[in-house]
């Protein structure tokens, strides 16, 4: 196994010579040639390193022989060995005839012991480079526990589309991830195949946050995480060679100039002052956060600042006699790699040469399979990328992958897709008749946003004549006629108490009666439990839900048990509560199909007392944000006992809280009368259900 260790060594040889060339030529084309060939030129000295290729004739082949040669010959021979070989003709393990003379004997065993040492140096060797790459794992996975402490994911969808787009634009068809970490100092990418970027705050200016996002798009473009672990594992075999050390370094501000050129020749160089002042900003504070060679940053040090910025400022397109003068130093660099390497001269000793190594056949990278794209960006719930990749696929990939977010309930993953289709799409009206029929109200208000006038006409003409109130209502809301949907409304809710009343339920303005007794608990949930009417009167004597059968229709009124009580309303567990039965608090209810964005529904005005508690539980289908809270009458900007929440992927939207009106909390308000007001705080709601609690 030693000829493994003595071909590494005869790379290291020829990738010296090759890094003290380019090193040393570099102050000669380092203001000529692009800053691009100067960050790729060192993968040829990494692959002289790493791989024994090249033709038999080298330049330095015969020298290395001849070297060796004299070593061997210039080497001292152990008494009595030049009289021959031994009297069995035996050979020791270094090499040299024994003889049964007595000074032999003696110096037998420290030459046993030293040949056994070269015999086994590739172990030592082999012991170093695999230390030296645990060391760089565990640095790493230090380095992305520091990160990841920190992080939080970006969740303005504004700022999230702008990344999707760039990377659209960049052809980058992996799914790239934003967060913020305070931690950090300077934006940074993270991640090979799951790639991350990381920024120390979301607050960035327009100009800043593009020029950021396309600095570190285009190292994830270019898989620049990736070449510098190659670097690191080529550092990790050659780390007793000092040079690859330097030729580290070397990479790594080559990795950041050629980034600023790759950006700067997007943008124009027009653009480059405005460019340089976000690479100052972000080198402002750098020198706080840890750093690592798996991540590349905006700014790696203050060092290279002064050196980026004038690169930065005399940027200009190369022209076509520096681009054929690039042309012939690649082909200089590629054939010096090749007729240096003295490795055929050791390969050809009866140790030497690298077993299993061979030329590998190359294969042609696949086309781009958008459907295996759609899967990665579906689980990973990356839904800029998702709706972009959706658009692609033919109408079979577009059904099965609406099926499948229809099918999982996944309402987010479905409105993008949705929104990849065009306008009156034949896939619209086939998964509006299944929301339709399945009584999925939110399905089909997604896809109400994508039909066109007249299909909302005929949809229209359907719920009425079916009489589906819910479905009424958003499209009266799409066609722009909240008039007539409030006219039809008050006819809804008379429809609503005439059927409660053939149930034996009747309505006193909000007060519900059964069998002439006031109701305290009045509950009827529709058979989809789409949406529910709950109405609690402290002063009621009786507890009522109403029935239903499969097609929602009423079939009559019955007394709530006392365990469907304690399951609605919850055993408070209080010693005073105990003895009363249960809380029985002033209930609002809250059932609104649709609120517009930035619209504040006022929900009543309340008399708070002194150990008054209030309960929030409310919901929305549909939205990215919505707040719930009390507000004293003209100073509805001052919100006391405020709840404040917005959509986190993958989970429903709610804002459920619990207050005591007079606890010892400064920022809140106490005892007097109050308005209540929900506000759809980022988007427009939809389906928000649930209930205030108050008492």
């Amino acid at each position: 196994m030693n000829g493994v260790l003595k071909t590494f060594l005869a790379m290291s040889i020829s990738g010296s010579l090759l890094i003290l060339a380019l090193l040393l030529g570099k102050g000669l084309w380092r203001e000529k040639v692009s800053r691009q060939w100067q960050y790729y030129i060192w993968l040829i000295v990494i692959l002289r390193l790493l791989l024994p290729f090249g033709p038999e004739a080298r330049l330095l082949g015969g020298a290395y022989q001849a070297v060796r040669q004299a070593i061997v010959q210039a080497a001292p021979l152990p008494p009595q060995s030049v009289h021959g070989a031994s009297e069995e003709g035996a050979v020791s393990p270094g090499g040299w005839e024994e003889s049964p003379a007595k000074g032999t004997a003696a110096a037998r065993p420290l030459l046993e012991f030293g040949a056994a040492l070269v015999e086994h140096l590739w172990l030592i060797w082999l012991a170093a480079a695999l230390g030296l790459l645990l060391r760089s794992i565990t640095l790493y996975q230090s380095f992305m526990s520091y990160i990841r402490a920190g992080w939080t994911p970006v969740s303005d969808v504004a700022l999230l589309d702008r990344l999707s787009i760039a990377a659209e634009q960049m052809g980058i068809h992996r799914p790239v991830e934003l967060f913020v970490n305070p931690l950090i100092s300077s934006p940074l990418l993270v991640g090979v195949f799951r790639p991350c970027i990381v920024l120390p705050r979301a607050d960035l200016s327009e100009q800043d946050f593009q020029y950021t996002v396309l600095h570190e798009l285009t190292h994830c473009k270019r898989w620049d995480v990736l070449y510098k672990w190659l670097v690191q594992v080529t550092v990790c075999l050659h780390g007793f060679n000092p040079l690859v050390y330097l030729m580290r370094q070397e990479i790594i501000r080559a990795c950041e100039f050629s980034c600023d050129e790759a950006v700067l020749t997007r943008i124009g160089r027009s653009r480059a002052q405005d460019y340089g002042r976000t690479l100052l900003e972000a080198m402002a504070a750098v020198g706080r956060d840890q750093k690592h060679f798996g991540a590349v940053t905006l700014s790696e040090n203050k060092q290279l600042l002064k050196e980026r910025l004038g690169a930065i400022m005399k940027f200009e397109q190369k022209s076509a006699a520096i681009r054929l003068l690039t042309g012939v130093l690649t082909v200089c660099v590629m054939c010096a790699a090749v007729f240096i390497c003295p490795t055929a001269a050791l390969s050809r000793q009866p140790s030497g040469g690298f077993p299993g190594w061979h030329k590998s056949p190359v294969t042609a990278l696949p086309r781009r399979d958008y459907a295996a794209q759609i899967e990665r960006y579906y689980e990973a719930g990356s839904l800029p990328l998702l709706q972009i990749t959706f658009s692609r696929l033919d109408e079979s990939g577009q059904r099965r992958w609406l099926e499948k977010a229809y099918t999982d309930a996944d309402i987010a993953s479905f409105s993008v897709e949705v929104r990849g289709l065009a306008i009156g799409a034949p896939l619209i009206a086939e998964f509006a008749e299944r929301a339709y029929e399945d009584g999925e109200i939110a399905f089909f208000s997604t896809l109400a946003d994508c039909m066109t006038t007249e299909e909302l006409e005929l949809w229209l003409d359907r719920a009425l004549e079916d009489g589906a109130w819910s479905f009424q209502s958003v499209l009266f809301d799409r066609l722009d006629k909240d008039d007539e949907w409030d006219e039809r409304k008050e006819e809804w809710e008379e429809a609503q108490r005439a059927e409660y009343q053939a149930a034996g339920v009747t309505m006193t303005g909000k007060d519900y009666y059964y069998q002439g007794q006031l109701v305290n608990i009045f509950l009827d949930i529709r058979s989809n439990q789409s949406f529910y009417t709950l109405n609690l009167n402290p002063a009621g004597t009786v507890n009522v839900k109403i029935v239903r059968d499969g097609n929602d229709r009423i079939t009559g009124a019955a007394p709530m048990t006392e365990a469907e009580v304690t399951q609605l309303l919850g055993d408070m567990g209080d010693d005073g509560e105990a003895a009363a039965g249960l809380w029985r608090p002033q209930v609002v209810p809250v059932d609104a199909e649709a609120v517009r964005a930035g619209e504040t529904i006022f929900l009543g005005e309340y008399t708070l007392s002194q150990g008054d508690r209030i309960q929030y539980d409310i919901s929305a289908k549909t939205g990215r944000g919505m707040r719930v809270y009390f507000a004293r009458d003209g100073e509805e900007n001052v919100a006391c006992w405020s709840v404040h929440n917005l959509r986190q992927p993958g989970e429903p939207l709610k804002c459920v809280a619990d207050f005591t009106v007079g606890a010892a909390a400064e920022s809140q308000a106490g005892p007097g009368t109050y308005g209540l007001y929900l506000q759809a705080s980022d988007g427009a709601l939809g389906e928000v259900q649930g209930s205030i609690s108050i008492g």
